[in-house]
């Protein structure tokens, strides 16, 4: 028998994994890449008796996969908040946790399982999913004090970061390399400690590539949107959401898009609703090829150069209404 952990390489993929796996402890085969790197179970192989985890991947954009797992037997829990699809799947071996809700992350899914065993890292993942609302409310119910906080909303933040690129070579470190340094660690505090140099080469660069993202002007702004062209470089890729949920933060009535020349030709498109109205980015990203997300955070992995100017229009409309 197998066991097989498939996760998101953003903060909240990692930091659900490390909930479940320090409330059951298990030896797994991890499958996992780069946060855009989502149709993860095409790339899982099981079989009867095996046990597959699903954590921070829309099951929408993995049914073909995950149809075929259950076809071969195998067991799935799945836990996530992206758009899972017009028809929820049915099946004696399929365990789902699914609330799409736009305060909601799949960090704060497993917290709401284990009973909060493990709540400082589901604040993790919900500062990394730019749920800061969450994120305040969660350390206020643990007891932190301000510092404490500020500490788990940095981390957050900066394995967010290191989860955008477009191959595992633009990180710093490789997902599951990320998760396997943090993984034995029952709280984040014990990880500031004993994983000092992880975190700061982490923070270096944020700072670094978030300086560079602060330099470039909009190409388009309006009372209701804005958006930001960056280079074909690899500080760009890997700050382009995280730059996103900083704009959002500092203009919360304004929806954003961070969009990021591709080498192959095109743009890859980062999308943040406005934090006052959490709710159309995934809408607006659906109606591009290889669009998808979230309502309040969403993404264009390859968008045609000749519909940039129709994807910034639709930005424009769809909150102008």
């Amino acid at each position: 028998m197998k066991i097989i952990d498939v996760f998101n390489g953003d903060a909240d993929g990692i930091c659900a994994l490390i909930q479940l796996r320090n409330a059951k402890p298990l030896d797994s085969e991890l499958v996992t890449g780069v946060k855009r790197d989502i149709k993860l179970l095409s790339r899982v192989d099981a079989s009867a008796g095996d046990n597959v985890t699903v954590l921070d991947i829309s099951l929408d954009s993995n049914r073909e996969g995950l149809t075929n797992l259950l076809e071969q037997g195998a067991k799935v829990q799945y836990f996530d908040h992206h758009f899972a699809g017009d028809e929820m799947m049915e099946h004696p071996n399929l365990e789902t946790f699914i609330n799409t809700a736009a305060d909601c992350c799949t960090s704060t899914l497993v917290n709401l399982q284990l009973e909060g065993a493990y709540q400082h890292w589901a604040i993790v993942g919900a500062y990394g999913d730019n749920l800061f609302k969450v994120g305040e409310a969660l350390s206020k119910a643990s007891g932190l004090s301000e510092s404490q906080r500020e500490q788990l909303e940095k981390l957050g933040t900066y394995i967010n970061y290191n989860g955008y690129g477009a191959t595992v070579e633009d990180l710093h470190f490789p997902p599951a390399e990320l998760y396997l340094a943090m993984k034995d660690f029952a709280t984040p505090f014990d990880f500031f400690e004993q994983g000092k140099a992880t975190f700061e080469k982490l923070e270096n660069g944020y700072l670094e590539d978030m300086e560079s993202a602060a330099k470039t002007p909009a190409m388009h702004e309006t009372a209701v949107s804005a958006a930001f062209l960056l280079p074909n470089a690899a500080w760009a890729r890997r700050v382009s959401g995280v730059y996103g949920n900083a704009l959002a933060n500092d203009f919360p009535s304004r929806a954003h898009a961070v969009i990021t020349e591709r080498e192959q030709g095109g743009y890859l498109v980062s999308v943040r609703a406005p934090l006052n109205n959490k709710t159309g980015a995934d809408e607006i990203c659906r109606q591009f090829p290889s669009g998808g997300g979230r309502k309040a955070a969403a993404g264009i992995n390859e968008l045609p150069e000749d519909q940039l100017q129709a994807f910034i229009d639709t930005l424009d409309a769809f909150y102008a209404a």
